[in-house]
């Protein structure tokens, strides 16, 4: 089953770009980043073009929950405790303004925007609670603590953030890109100074935004040991129940609810990607459990880019390179920080200065844990004996029997039993694999 989003939505198509153009910037990828990006470079009056590799919205953008809050969780008490309050309070800041820029445009385009309160909840830990409610007190942001939810759980403890939003991301991002430079079935197979190569063609420009969820060059940025893939099911009921807010337990393996007209959204399962998890079984056994006359009525699953301190990506491609950019990692919150994205980016291609730049460098210092478990990770995959190889940095893949996928647990890309590629960082399709099935 796919998303929901797509019912009653109005899809816009683009032509495939052949031979040679030319733009000032250029942006790869066609997700909800790369878009925003498009839309607010439009508006600055800035020469661009989008190219995406197959359709817009239909990779990890359409598999969303679309939340659209700045309660990312406990990102708060670590950024204080790794930055400092500054840099709390910078990427606090970023959040609001995105989140407002998404109520301009909620205004603006038919969308189903709608106002929700925002709660996050602990199911045995209130101490984790508590640490939250401090930094936000720290930063100046109200919050409100309960420990009883409306949702099927009971909980150690929860905080509730008030006027926060969700929407129907398609509709929003369809209405957008009407109207943008886009080309679809466009794809870059090497980047060049102030050059793309395509499959047929090339376009000439001065900078470039990589915006393709995991970033597609290998050589600079050390992305492939920055980052890991975590994946994410969710399942949509009807004769469930409706929420009066948006919910989601601070441990990354909890689940989260949501409401879409009369339809209840629940999220879990997790697991690194190309390891094993609960996925769909555990949402259905909860289901069974806890929403007994529900009916299954949509059922996808996403895959989230994970950084080293639970701060995404964006910015200039590494120290070593000029003109080039990137954004990504945006650890399960990639509705606001896609606007942000768009915000840093589109002054950094200007050659303008954003106070938001430092707090989400990919510069930044790497030297935390998950570096070193996203390395072991790396080895592990290098160096087990087994096929099919993943032709990213060639780990070994597993047979994923849920989704019928082959899996990289190092960095993250799936291909479907026919070897064609569904999640980068891998470009290429892998054929060979249809003969390796388990």
């Amino acid at each position: 089953m796919n998303p929901i989003w797509n019912e009653n939505c109005e899809i816009v198509t683009f032509d495939k770009l052949k031979g040679k153009a030319k733009a000032k910037v250029l942006i790869i990828g066609g997700g909800i980043a790369g878009i925003l990006c498009a839309y607010m470079l439009k508006e600055a009056g800035v020469d661009y073009m989008l190219v995406e590799k197959d359709r817009i919205c239909r990779g990890v953008t359409q598999n969303t929950n679309a939340k659209i809050t700045l309660a990312h969780g406990l990102i708060y008490d670590k950024i204080i405790k790794k930055y400092g309050i500054e840099m709390a309070r910078l990427y606090l800041n970023a959040q609001a303004e995105a989140m407002k820029k998404f109520e301009e445009l909620g205004r603006k385009y038919q969308c189903d925007y709608e106002v929700k309160d925002s709660y996050v909840y602990s199911i045995n830990d209130v101490a984790r609670i508590e640490k939250k409610r401090i930094a936000l007190e720290k930063l100046g942001y109200k919050s409100q603590f309960f420990d009883k939810l409306s949702i099927p759980l009971e909980v150690a403890g929860a905080l509730r953030v008030e006027n926060q939003a969700q929407i129907n991301p398609l509709k929003l991002i369809y209405a957008l890109a009407r109207d943008l430079n886009i080309y679809e079935s466009t794809r870059v197979i090497e980047l060049a100074p102030n050059k793309a190569i395509l499959e047929n063609g090339e376009v000439e420009c001065e900078k470039i935004i990589v915006a393709t969820h995991f970033p597609i060059l290998n050589k600079h940025g050390a992305y492939f040991l920055k980052m890991y893939q975590h994946r994410s099911y969710t399942i949509a009921l009807e004769n469930a129940q409706e929420l009066d807010g948006m919910y989601v337990d601070e441990s990354q393996n909890g689940m989260s609810f949501r409401s879409y007209k009369g339809v209840l959204f629940l999220s879990g399962g997790d697991h690194r990607t190309g390891k094993k998890g609960g996925c769909w079984q555990e949402l259905e056994r909860f289901v069974t459990k806890n929403y007994p006359k529900a009916k299954i009525i949509g059922k996808w699953a996403t895959q989230d880019c994970m950084t080293l301190d639970s701060i995404p990506y964006i910015g200039k491609y590494s120290r070593g390179v000029s003109d080039l950019y990137v954004s990504t990692g945006f650890n399960k919150w990639g509705m606001t920080n896609s606007m942000v994205s768009a915000m840093i980016l589109t002054d950094l291609v200007q050659g303008k200065e954003n106070k938001y730049a430092r707090v989400f460098s990919p510069s930044r210092k790497i030297l935390h844990p998950q570096l070193f478990i996203n390395a072991y990770e790396s080895l592990i995959g290098l160096i087990t004996p087994t096929t099919p190889r993943c032709p990213h940095l060639g780990c070994a893949l597993k047979y994923n029997k849920e989704e019928h996928s082959w899996d990289c647990a190092c960095h993250g890309s799936r291909f479907d039993e026919q070897g064609r590629v569904l999640n980068n960082p891998a470009t290429a399709d892998k054929r060979s694999i249809s003969q390796k099935r388990p």
